[in-house]
């Protein structure tokens, strides 16, 4: 029998998926993956409603259609605090899940060694094997999730072609410090590295932590390929808009990966974003306010449940300790959770390069109402253990 590529040995599913899948079995409450339950802003629905009939509805520019190309630029210029060319420093993907594996097949060659914090989100691993590359893992530490400056001094002295650095994190919520920021672009210019950027939630950051862009440090924008998109911040997951930001020698280099995966983003999409990206700053403090007050809502009904948490920094996740109920299998902890509680969560061992058990990661990117109506189940656990 033919056999299959061997780079895909060891692959299972998406944890995340199949999480949802079980809560839709058991009609769960799904804080497993990260999606909202609320809508859009209705200026970008309104924009899609026009765009509907009028168009465009055939292929935009493979890298991104002009008018969405300007008004990211601008947006991005203004919060990254570095100029921004749209026909020279862009490439508009499908979603930032695309935009990660263009920048990882843009710079690795097989056999190149590629630097991940772990936790990490699930992709990232998946993205080094699949480009050839070999992952080397490096901890962050809970309950803070800090690296040992000297553990990554040390991958660093193993040559690796690039690091990927996912800020604010996915799962663990932390941001971080322009310091810790500092240290890596240093270690990077010294050992000549690239820093491959996951920002998805760069606008969802809880006071008083801030986002700095490790492009906008002295001397890293020459060596970083900043990836985001358009999913997190205006809470429209399935349209699918990533994008990469990057000098004009590395963009050149990613539009041909892009090219050859998926052609284009969707053209009538490109059209209606514009409108979210010309929003007025108090959009993003309304962001920030909205987020804060779902977190709370949600770390209240944790803290009635007496299970241990970490307060997230940013993004819209939080990582719970269950050791305290006697389970010392996540997974089995989940599927029980989804079951018999009704609340789906993520096995925190998804994450984790090293056989962490004790962990679960619930997301809070959703109403209030559906917060306590989550909280409220949640609090079964004490009755039911």
């Amino acid at each position: 029998m033919l056999s299959t590529s061997r780079r895909l040995k060891g692959f299972t599913e998406s944890v995340i998926r199949g999480m949802t899948r079980l809560s839709n079995k058991y009609d769960a409450i799904n804080l497993s993956q990260g999606f909202p339950d609320f809508d859009p802003p209705k200026k970008l629905l309104d924009a899609l409603k026009k765009c509907v009939y009028k168009g465009p509805h055939q292929y935009a520019v493979t890298w991104g259609a002009p008018k969405f190309r300007k008004a990211l630029a601008e947006k991005q210029s203004k919060f990254m605090g570095i100029p921004i060319v749209p026909d020279e420093n862009i490439v508009v993907t499908c979603g930032s899940t695309e935009a990660m594996m263009v920048a990882m097949m843009t710079t690795c060659n097989p056999g190149d060694k590629v630097i991940i914090f772990s936790p990490f989100y699930e992709n990232y691993g998946a993205d080094t094997i699949l480009s050839g590359a070999v992952p080397i893992y490096v901890e962050l530490r809970p309950p803070d999730f800090t690296f040992d400056p000297d553990e990554l001094r040390r991958a660093f002295k193993q040559g690796p072609k690039a690091i990927v650095l996912c800020n604010p994190s996915n799962p663990s919520g932390k941001v971080f410090t322009r310091n810790e920021l500092g240290y890596i672009a240093e270690l990077a210019k010294e050992f000549n590295t690239f820093v491959i950027t996951d920002e998805v939630y760069e606008h969802i950051v809880y006071k008083p932590h801030v986002h700095t862009y490790i492009a906008s440090l002295p001397g890293m924008f020459e060596r970083t390929i900043s990836c985001s998109s358009l999913s997190k911040t205006y809470s429209i997951t399935g349209w699918r808009l990533g994008y990469i930001i990057a000098p004009e020698r590395i963009i050149n280099e990613a539009r041909k990966v892009h090219d050859f995966l998926t052609v284009g983003a969707p053209a009538p999409l490109q059209e209606a974003a514009v409108t979210a990206l010309e929003l007025p700053d108090s959009y993003y403090m309304g962001l920030q306010k909205d987020y804060t007050r779902k977190r709370d809502v949600f770390l209240s009904y944790l803290d009635k449940t007496g299970l241990d948490y970490t307060t997230p920094q940013g993004a819209y996740y939080v990582m719970a300790d269950i050791s305290g109920t006697g389970c010392r299998s996540d997974v089995k902890f989940c599927e029980w959770l989804v079951e018999e509680i009704g609340v789906a969560a993520v096995p925190g061992s998804s994450f984790f390069r090293k056989p962490v058990k004790n962990l679960i990661r619930f997301h809070f990117a959703k109403k209030e109402e559906t917060l306590r109506s989550a909280g409220e189940r949640l609090l079964d656990i004490r009755k039911k253990i």
